[in-house]
């Protein structure tokens, strides 16, 4: 806790003197020392200059509580931060911590999941050392049939952040995958849990391919990573706290307004799928159907223009959206 709270001190900052880290942890300059001295083998570059204190030079790329805490609390932050070496699923963390009353705006940070998964009960895989996986637990008093469009917020927000590391044009595919030269870099999985007819939480699973650059034969024409497309390696905690900040403006509008309106002209310039064919992959029962993709309105559904001419709002849990010849 202690070095967590030093880093939260320095993030950001210039020099800061060993007495003003003293006075405000109320521990002595010699304390103050030794966890400086530790947070240095624990890989963070820190200098010291006398008469001048301490200044963090650059932190490593770990997904431990004291390093992100550093990065995204009080300010980015306001719920529960914990974080795994190794965990089955971030999602299914955040659904048990939910049930045992975590607050909301918590956050569940994985280096390894073991069982990851996506959409429609697909597996994502989830190696470690290279890439980030993590969850937010939200309680949002809206109703719920407006769950659905926390998942455009989301997609809105890694694609920004996406783009600002890859350093050139990222795409969304409706409704929850970020691509980047036509490869797959993101995924989104948002899940509800209700209550009396209620919300009583929506968790919002993301999944970013930062570093890495071997893919699964039966995966790799079709995913890909930040840095196998752009050539730039990725910081993952300094992605993690920019998507935080991106995500909580635009969700926070969202709640204000209470649909997308606002959004659908910035998200839409961002559509992969927009005035292409697309084929919906529908229940058996319903049948797949083809036509052009116009955009989403504004409760995010992806609207649909058929062969005869005719309108469809596709909504984002019933159906699964494919390029006529291929991923996009």
């Amino acid at each position: 806790m202690m070095k967590e709270r030093i880093l939260e001190l320095l993030q950001g900052r210039g020099f800061v003197s060993g007495q003003k880290i003293s006075e405000q942890l109320g521990v002595s300059r010699t304390a103050v020392w030794k966890y400086i001295n530790a947070l240095r083998k624990e890989g963070y570059e820190l200098e010291s200059v006398t008469r001048k204190g301490y200044r963090l030079l650059k932190s490593p790329d770990v997904l431990t509580r004291e390093r992100l805490a550093g990065l995204l609390k009080p300010d980015l932050l306001t719920g529960d931060l914990c974080c795994y070496d190794s965990i089955d699923s971030t999602n299914e963390e955040a659904k048990r911590k939910s049930r045992e009353g975590a607050p909301d705006d918590s956050l569940y940070v994985a280096d390894v999941q073991t069982r990851g998964k996506g959409r429609r009960g697909r597996s994502w895989k989830s190696p470690g050392g290279s890439d980030i996986f993590f969850s937010l637990l939200l309680k949002p008093d809206i109703p719920m049939e407006s769950a659905s469009m926390v998942t455009l917020v989301a997609a809105y927000a890694a694609v920004l952040t996406a783009q600002k590391y890859a350093r050139e044009a990222c795409h969304i595919k409706w409704p929850n995958d970020i691509v980047l030269h036509g490869k797959k870099i993101c995924g989104i999985l948002t899940e509800m849990s209700t209550e009396m007819n209620q919300i009583d939480a929506v968790i919002v699973g993301v999944g970013v391919n930062l570093n890495r650059t071997d893919f699964e034969p039966e995966i790799q024409d079709m995913a890909g990573s930040i840095l196998s497309e752009s050539g730039r390696s990725v910081n993952r905690g300094e992605f993690l706290r920019d998507f935080i900040k991106e995500f909580n403006r635009v969700y926070q509008e969202f709640l204000d307004r209470g649909d997308l309106s606002f959004l659908r002209p910035a998200y839409n310039s961002r559509l992969i799928n927009v005035n292409r064919q697309v084929r919906i992959i529908r229940p058996p029962s319903l049948g797949d159907m083809t036509g052009t993709a116009l955009g989403i309105n504004d409760r995010g559904e992806l609207l649909v223009r058929d062969a005869e001419g005719g309108l469809h709002e596709i909504r984002s849990g019933e159906v699964s959206v494919r390029g006529l010849y291929g991923y996009v």
